[in-house]
């Protein structure tokens, strides 16, 4: 199957919201609000998002489309305006039935994210959060050259839950 890694259009708020509300349901602690919460937000909020997500200087929303222009996958990339001189791979998502090295999709995806992160900040770290649980992820990460910092931060959704911040060696 032939796919498309671009970044989203600013009227496209319709299809960020039905792939972030799918994302939520397949994998809810892989995100840090909950799928109900999310879907209560107001029209004007997901255009806010595609529209920032499409023309920002810094922040980036990327999609994946199969060949009928269908979003099969999601990531961003921004600076961390908590964590200074740090940019921040986050809501990185791929639906079931196009996951796995025989498609390479999460990985194009991710190097698209990484490469503008790297192209439009001027951070000297980029991170990603894994939750606690998400083994498939870490070993995901792992092998496009993500590696363990040593912090852990409290999942948002439940604070006895960590997640993982992952450090991308070279990225300087």
């Amino acid at each position: 199957m032939t796919y498309v890694v671009r970044r989203i259009g600013p009227s496209e708020w319709p299809e960020l919201r039905a792939i972030r509300l799918e994302a939520l349901l397949d994998s809810p602690l892989a995100f840090s609000a909950s799928h109900a919460d999310t879907a209560a937000l107001a029209d004007e909020w997901w255009q806010r998002q595609a529209a920032e997500g499409a023309t920002s200087a810094t922040l980036a929303t990327f999609v994946a489309a199969d060949q009928e222009g269908r979003w099969v996958g999601l990531a961003s990339s921004a600076p961390l305006d908590e964590v200074p001189d740090t940019a921040h791979i986050h809501g990185v998502y791929l639906a079931p039935a196009h996951r796995g090295s025989r498609t390479g999709l999460a990985a194009r995806l991710m190097e698209v994210g990484i490469a503008w992160a790297r192209d439009h900040t001027n951070s000297a770290c980029l991170t990603l959060g894994v939750h606690q649980d998400n083994g498939r992820a870490h070993a995901f990460y792992r092998r496009l050259g993500f590696q363990e910092t040593g912090k852990v931060v409290p999942y948002a959704l439940d604070p006895s839950q960590k997640i993982h911040i992952m450090g991308f060696a070279g990225f300087r």
